[in-house]
C-alpha cells in the first residue's frame, strides 16, 4: 500500500511508491500562458522522470475514474 503525504502547502501532494520513487501532484501556473495546471510526475532523488500536465477542470473527473477503475479491477 502507498503512503499519501500532504505537505504544509495545499498545492502539493506526494505518494510514496517503492524503490525511492514518488508520484507527485502539484498545482502550478504557466508564466508563458498565465494559466494554472496540475502537474502529475514521477520523481526519484528529486529529479522528475516523467510528467503529465492536466487542466484543473478535469482533476476531479480523473480522480473519480481512477476510483471506478480500481473498484472494477479489485485494486
Amino acid at each position: 500500500m502507498t503512503d499519501i503525504e500532504v505537505e504544509n502547502d495545499e498545492k502539493y501532494t506526494e505518494i510514496k511508491m517503492g524503490a525511492g520513487w514518488f508520484l507527485t501532484i502539484n498545482l502550478t501556473s504557466s508564466d508563458r500562458y498565465d494559466k494554472e495546471y496540475v502537474e502529475i510526475s514521477k520523481e526519484r532523488s528529486g529529479q522528475k522522470k516523467n510528467r503529465f500536465n492536466l487542466n484543473p477542470k478535469y482533476v476531479r473527473e480523473l480522480g473519480e475514474e481512477l476510483i471506478k477503475f480500481a473498484d472494477r479491477n479489485n485494486l
